[in-house]
């Protein structure tokens, strides 16, 4: 039995040591990174109103180095009537139209085209073509050949057609209105 209190002893005098030693210091805290919604909201939106700037810049440079008198409108897309109808009837919601069309980069790149596509047809103002076009048919009536310079928020956005379109691309409608 004095073996078993000796160990019991001894094992009270080893931990008593134990817990006397230096203290260690806590554990560094975490910094807490208290996010400010309005500065984010900020910063996408200076950052949006670059790219529309860039855009623009781009579009106007195409029209400037075309020597063509494109109109711009004041939701951003340009366009210049090369060939007027005599008695085309202007175009207005749900009217029914076809387009022969050639679409393209800024740097000339087709990317589609109505003579390898088919000529499209559609409604006005439903969403069965780019929201650009859409405006912009609003400008011109049947009979009309017209250069359309769209800008990428009313093309195919931030990520493009996953096709022939980059994202972020401003695109040139070649169109005759049907």
């Amino acid at each position: 039995m004095p073996f078993k209190i000796f160990s019991f002893f001894s094992l009270i005098i080893v931990i008593s040591f134990a817990s006397c030693g230096p203290e260690k210091p806590p554990p560094p805290r975490k910094k807490v990174q208290v996010i400010n919604k309005d500065s984010i909201k900020n910063q996408f939106i200076r950052a949006n109103k670059q790219v529309v700037q860039k855009e623009s810049d781009e579009m106007d440079y195409y029209a400037s180095s075309h020597q063509m008198p494109f109109v711009k409108t004041s939701s951003g897309i340009r366009y210049y009537v090369y060939q007027p109808s005599a008695k085309g009837d202007s175009i207005r919601d749900s009217s029914i139209v076809t387009l022969n069309y050639k679409v393209s980069l800024l740097d000339g790149t087709e990317c589609y085209s109505s003579k390898t596509d088919g000529a499209k047809t559609f409604s006005v103002d439903r969403m069965d073509m780019e929201s650009g076009i859409h405006m912009a048919l609003f400008y011109l009536k049947r009979g009309d050949k017209a250069l359309v310079l769209i800008p990428s928020h009313l093309a195919h956005g931030l990520l493009g057609d996953f096709k022939k379109i980059p994202p972020q691309m401003p695109i040139v409608y070649d169109i005759e209105v049907r």
